[in-house]
């Protein structure tokens, strides 16, 4: 008869592993980069600008333009499409001219602001010159304008069925799409480096816990090692 035997995770001390940790070798100039990444890309100007000067780790890119990006983002997350619009035209015309689905999303953001501010001849002509043609190419479009035009059937379409519409994670939605287009056109990365780092992280401890009992770090927000020998 075989004989097995029970398989135990290995264990690493805290000790251990922050001397581990420690012989790794970081360079600042690196971490710069990361942070100047994360400013440059979330458009934090001023921060990036004060960074610049404090560590001289070069933005790699126009600081005008991120004001510029990032008020047209704002334009989209306070509802001013037409704004939004004109301004990305201003700044690449070959944006929304080139990429037909984040052109509808933006058409279809201006309809819902038209349907919230109860501008119902208005919204209906909208839907019928933006938004009608490319759903006749198009069933995706097309399945996405019915839903859209179904919330002139509801008297408070704020509390319909369809309300995740009207809601504010929508304009969010529908501004980083377009944020992520014009950091596109103007060859940066459309996501900051950290967050992916972040879930390299996690993805990276999941892997580790099926196979030894380790200090890992359980709050991303505050992070601190846990100590293997006293859980």
């Amino acid at each position: 008869m075989a004989r097995t035997e029970a398989w135990t995770k290995k264990t690493v001390s805290k000790d251990d592993w922050e001397k581990k940790l420690a012989a790794v070798k970081i360079y600042k100039e690196d971490m710069n980069k990361l942070v100047m990444n994360f400013l440059v890309t979330e458009g934090y100007v001023d921060a990036a600008e004060v960074f610049h000067k404090e560590s001289n780790t070069k933005p790699g890119v126009d600081l005008a333009a991120i004001t510029d990006r990032m008020e047209i983002r704002k334009a989209v997350q306070s509802g001013d499409i037409q704004q939004a619009i004109e301004r990305v035209n201003d700044l690449n015309p070959e944006i929304l001219e080139q990429q037909h689905e984040l052109s509808f999303h933006m058409q279809q953001q201006r309809l819902i602001e038209l349907i919230r501010q109860g501008r119902t001849e208005e919204a209906l002509e909208h839907a019928q010159e933006y938004l009608a043609p490319p759903g006749e190419d198009d069933p995706a479009f097309l399945e996405e304008l019915e839903r859209t035009v179904t919330l002139l059937a509801f008297e408070d379409a704020s509390q319909s069925p369809l309300a995740d519409l009207m809601d504010i994670t929508q304009r969010q939605k529908t501004a980083s799409e377009l944020n992520a287009a014009i950091l596109s056109s103007q060859c940066q990365e459309k996501e900051p480096r950290l967050p992916t780092l972040l879930k390299l992280l996690v993805w990276a401890q999941n892997q580790l816990d099926t196979r030894c009992t380790y200090p890992r770090i359980n709050d991303l927000a505050a992070p601190t090692l846990t100590d293997p020998m006293q859980t």
